[in-house]
Formats: C-alpha cells, sequence, structure tokens
C-alpha cells in the first residue's frame, strides 16, 4: 500500500516544532493559566471606572498590553497541538480548556475597551501626544465608538466566544476526525487517502489514473458530510450577521470590512477584476497543460498537475536552507539572519502524521517567535509553501520589534503581501539560476501554479463563492448544502467556462476550507500578492529600492492600507498594480508556452 502515513508518536523530534519557547513546560502553562485570571482581576481592581487622566490611560494601555501578551501566549502554546494530530484527545482538551480560559479572559477585560471608548476625543489625542506609538490603538478605539454595545453586552459576548468558534471545529472534527477516506485501488494497488494525502500528494499527482480515482473517493466521502458542514457554516455566517446588526451595520460586509480598514470598493474591485480579466488567462495556461501532457479533456481533478512532473526538483529539508539563504539575499543579511533562525530554534513542524490538518500557516504571537505549519513531502513546492509562511513569520518578527503590542498587526488586507513576495523570490533565484529553456519553463510554470493559482485562482474563488453566500445572508435568506454547491459551481463555471470539464465532485469545494470562518479573508491573498507582485517588479525595475518593502514589513499597524502600501510604492487605491500583476501573469504564460515550441523543435 503507498503512502502510508504514521502517528504523530512515531513522528522524529527534530521533524517537529518545539513549544517550549513559550512554555518550558507543561507545569509553566498552567500556572500562567491559572494566574491570568487573577491578573486580569488585578487589573480591573485598579483601572475600572477610573479611566479619568491621560497619565491613568498611557498606564492602562502597557497593563492591557502585558495581559493581551499573556492571553496569547496561552492560546497559541494551549491550540497549536491540535493543528498538528486532530486526533489527540489530550489536546483536544486542552484546546477546549485554553478556549474556556480565554473567553473569561475576554469577559474579564471587556471593561477596559468598553470605557476607553467612552472616554472623549481630546483626551484620546493627548494620549498619543505624549505617547505616539499608542496612536495605531487609539485609531482602532475611536473606529469601535461607532459599533459599540452597552458594556455588560459586550461582556456577554466576550464569554460566548468559544460559543461562535464552535462551527469552525465542528467543520474541522468533520473533514480531518471523523471522516475516514478509506483507500482507492488503480491498477491493482492500492492507495490510502486522507484529506491532507489528498490535498498535498494525490491532487498534484502526474499519473491521471491515481490523481482521477483519488479524486473520487475524496468527494465521495466528502459528500457524506455536507449536511453538518453546510449547518455549521451557517451557523456561523448567521452569528456574523447578528453581530453586525446588533452593531448598526447595514450590512455584513462593512462589518467585515472595518477591521481591515478598507472599504468594499477595493473588495469587489479585487474579485471582479480577476474573475473577469484574469480567467482568460488562466484559460490558456490550463489548455496549454492539456496539450502538454496529451490530455483529451481537462478536468477539475486535473487542475494542478505540474507542467513537467519528470522535470520537478526534489528538495529536502536541508537544501531548502540553502534555498531560504540565496534566494532571500535580495532582503540583506539582517533579514537572512532572522528567517534561518527558524530552523535551530525549531520554529516549523514538517511531519507528515496522522491526524494533521491540511495546508500551513504561520502563528505569531507578541514576545515570541513564530511558529509554522507545513506538510514536507520533499518537493520544490514544499519549499514553496515554507517560503510563504516564512514570509509571514518575518513580518510578524518584524512588527513586533518595531511596534507595540496594539499596534504590531497589520491589516489583514495587507497579511499575505509578505508571504507572496518571498515566493517571487524564490522564482527570480531559481530562473536566474539557468539558461537551460525546459528549467525556465518549469519555473514559471510553477509560479503560475503554485503562487498565482493558489491566490490568485484557488482563495479567489473561494472569495467570489462567498460572496454570493453572503448576499444571501445579508438580504435575510438561508442556504443548504444544495444551494452552496450550486453557488459554487456558478462561480467555477464562470471562471474556467469551456476549458475545463468541472465532473462531479467539482461543487463541494466549499467543504474544503477553513478560510470561510474567517471573515472576508479569502480575497485577501490576491490582495496581497497584487501588493507583492508590482512591489517586487518595481524593485526589480529599479524604481523601488528594498529598503522601502523592508520598511513596509515593520509597519504593523502604524497606517491603514492605502497609507502603508505607498511606503512600499504601491498605490492600491488605483487599478495600476492589479492590471500590472494581470499583464505580468500574462506575459508569464506566453513565455511558458514559447518555450514549449523551442522545447517540441
Amino acid at each position: 500500500m503507498a503512502e502510508q502515513l504514521k502517528p504523530r508518536t512515531e513522528i522524529p523530534e527534530e521533524l517537529t516544532w518545539d513549544l517550549s519557547a513559550i512554555f518550558e513546560t507543561q507545569e509553566g502553562f498552567e500556572a500562567a493559566a491559572e494566574q491570568l485570571p487573577k491578573d486580569v482581576q488585578a487589573f480591573a481592581d485598579q483601572f475600572d471606572g477610573k479611566l479619568d487622566s491621560v497619565d491613568t490611560l498611557i498606564a492602562a494601555i502597557k497593563e492591557y498590553e502585558s495581559l493581551m501578551a499573556k492571553g496569547s501566549h496561552l492560546g497559541q502554546y494551549g491550540m497549536l497541538p491540535v493543528s498538528v494530530d486532530i486526533s489527540d484527545s489530550e489536546a483536544q482538551q486542552q484546546a477546549r480548556h485554553v478556549s474556556n480560559v480565554l473567553a473569561s479572559f475576554g469577559a474579564g477585560m471587556s471593561f477596559f475597551n468598553s470605557q476607553i471608548q467612552e472616554v472623549d476625543e481630546s483626551t484620546l489625542n493627548e494620549v498619543v501626544e505624549k505617547e505616539a506609538q499608542f496612536g495605531p490603538f487609539i485609531r482602532e478605539v475611536k473606529a469601535a465608538k461607532k459599533a459599540k454595545l452597552a458594556p455588560e453586552v459586550e461582556k456577554a459576548l466576550a464569554q460566548l466566544d468559544p460559543v461562535f468558534e464552535a462551527p469552525s471545529e465542528i467543520f474541522e472534527q468533520a473533514r480531518s476526525a471523523d471522516a475516514d477516506y478509506g483507500t482507492f485501488e488503480v491498477d491493482g494497488e492500492e492507495y490510502e487517502l486522507s484529506f491532507v494525502l489528498y490535498e498535498e500528494v494525490y491532487m498534484y499527482h502526474e499519473n491521471p489514473k491515481i490523481r482521477r480515482a483519488a479524486y473520487d473517493k475524496f468527494n465521495e466521502v466528502l459528500s457524506k458530510y455536507q449536511n453538518v458542514v453546510a449547518t455549521a457554516y451557517y451557523t456561523h455566517l448567521q452569528s456574523e450577521k447578528t453581530l453586525a446588526t446588533m452593531r448598526g451595520y447595514d450590512s455584513i460586509f462593512d462589518y467585515l470590512l472595518e477591521s481591515q480598514e478598507v472599504d468594499q470598493e477595493l473588495y469587489h474591485r479585487q474579485i471582479d477584476m480577476i474573475m473577469n480579466d484574469f480567467a482568460p488567462v488562466m484559460r490558456k495556461f490550463i489548455t496549454h497543460l492539456k496539450d502538454v501532457h496529451g490530455l483529451e479533456k481537462m478536468t477539475y481533478a486535473d487542475l494542478k498537475v505540474d507542467l513537467d512532473p519528470e522535470y520537478t526538483m526534489p528538495v529536502t529539508i536541508e537544501e531548502s536552507k540553502d534555498l531560504v539563504q540565496e534566494a532571500l539575499a535580495p532582503l540583506g543579511d539582517e533579514y537572512v539572519s532572522m528567517i534561518m533562525r527558524s530552523y535551530p530554534e525549531r520554529w516549523t513542524d514538517f511531519a507528515q502524521n496522522i491526524g494533521k490538518r491540511s495546508g500551513a500557516f504561520c502563528s505569531t504571537t507578541y514576545g515570541k517567535h513564530p511558529y509554522v505549519m507545513v506538510t514536507w513531502t520533499g518537493q520544490l513546492t514544499d519549499a514553496y509553501t515554507l517560503f510563504h509562511e516564512l514570509g509571514h513569520a518575518g513580518q510578524g518578527v518584524l512588527s513586533n520589534e518595531n511596534n507595540p503590542l496594539t499596534s504590531a498587526r497589520p491589516s489583514l488586507y495587507l497579511i499575505e503581501g509578505p508571504s507572496t513576495f518571498n515566493e517571487l523570490l524564490l522564482t527570480d533565484y531559481l530562473k536566474n539560476k539557468t539558461d537551460d529553456p525546459r528549467m525556465e519553463r518549469s519555473i514559471l510554470s510553477k509560479m503560475i501554479s503554485r503562487t498565482y493559482f493558489h491566490n490568485f485562482v484557488t482563495h479567489l474563488l473561494e472569495a467570489a463563492y462567498q460572496r454570493e453566500v453572503y448576499k444571501l445572508i445579508d438580504a435575510g435568506k438561508s442556504f443548504d448544502a444544495k444551494k452552496l454547491s450550486e453557488l459554487k459551481l456558478s462561480v467555477l463555471e464562470q471562471f474556467w467556462g469551456d476549458s475545463v470539464e468541472l465532473e462531479a465532485g467539482a461543487e463541494l469545494t466549499w467543504m474544503r476550507q477553513i478560510h470561510y470562518y474567517m471573515g472576508l479573508y479569502p480575497y485577501t491573498y490576491s490582495a496581497g500578492l497584487t501588493i507583492a507582485t508590482q512591489a517586487f517588479l518595481k524593485i526589480k525595475s529599479g524604481e523601488e529600492k528594498v529598503d522601502g518593502w523592508l520598511e513596509f514589513l515593520a509597519l504593523g499597524g502604524q497606517k491603514v492600507p492605502a497609507e502603508a502600501t505607498l511606503v512600499a510604492g504601491v498605490d492600491i487605491t488605483t487599478d495600476r498594480p492589479l492590471s500590472d500583476t494581470i499583464k505580468y501573469l500574462d506575459e508569464s504564460v506566453d513565455r511558458i508556452i514559447e518555450l514549449t515550441g523551442e522545447l517540441d523543435k
């Protein structure tokens, strides 16, 4: 049997992350969890009802930041283990315990947010005059004034946080823990299947028989859970709509975009331009992919196949260190040295094991180094994923080093720029190393199929579908699994047209991403990549210096997105960054086709 996964207990330590940088021992974690409520009570005793002067406000903000850091450390240590082994019952219990602790923490701290929102603006302005570092936090306080609720309501909502998080946990349990994907057979050989194996291995498999058989089996099992997942999703969206209404927003879109500090124009433009202007570019690429592989038709199961799988470059974890040092060199020695710390300090969980969630992520918390989760299969594509997540890590470290906690986190609109910028650096490095047309074609195709397909297509199509679902909720309508499948299929048909056959199972793609439980997050992938591409092209041409990009990484939340991107030489208030990105990709696809012509001679 092929592709068997091991239990977490059999994974070598060096392939796992080291959480001791957060708490050295489990006992230390438990003591901190027990101490936190006492610290919150002391904070309340000192400041509840007493935010009556500038100096008191400043002292309260500083203590607030300290407590928020402690809470985030508990959350990270308590919840990361579930990500790498959802089948670990002890980890599940710990995660739920921490969730309850943090809910109580949020409730205990809610008075501060309520009361600081009652402070008059002139006093808030004096805080910024005296402590400029708190400017971004005060900006958020002023914005939150418009949507504040009674203090007792805010406290109750904070206590209900685990309930609001329940739908996403139900989704994760259904797809990753309860679902048994079994095995499938091709040409007499049996293959083990899991959610992670499909998403990380079989979806890219070079053998069309294996790729399509895995697709069929995967969706057969997934379909059995569509009703419970649809119900969980409906519950989540109803919670968001209820909160939007309670806080006085006319639209759920305005409510969810408020925290990103962007308006609906930027949101809709990102989706509409890619759906309309980028779709023809991807149809051209997919049709070329079909022709190169000699496929009679390009099915939905075939979309992620490599253009030249026989030329795929294997990469070990050890070799990835050289790639990091060399490809990220344009960002300077200091940046590279910071990222290289991730190896000896074990920031990254590379393991393949039973119960590990699919995908990849970077978790950052103030005062500690970031944590990265990937699933390493030994291919160049894994290096792209690692570069992506280390891009998040680099921004997290620089933001935290240059900002107080309350202003360290950038807007969600910007968050995917640094990650995808590092992917572009990897592509550029690999391309410059070769004069072999086959290698150049392979590198360019990976840039399209991994960096841009993932962010400009997969996540963008999530966003386009998500927009239609939110429109239903905004209009007071409901949905079931059948309706969600209809909406997803409609979006896929609009984008791919006649270039792809959308066989059974394509409509269930809405069941495969946790992003739908994170507000209007999916569209920010393409927004971030647009920023990254424009900055990358300007740096390559000499129009901008890399110093501007590094300054952008260190901004945190100091500036709203439209101002922050200007530091990197990108103006997102116009459609030029998106137009230039699409033009760059169109030229790259044409170059791939040209190289194929050369190789076929």
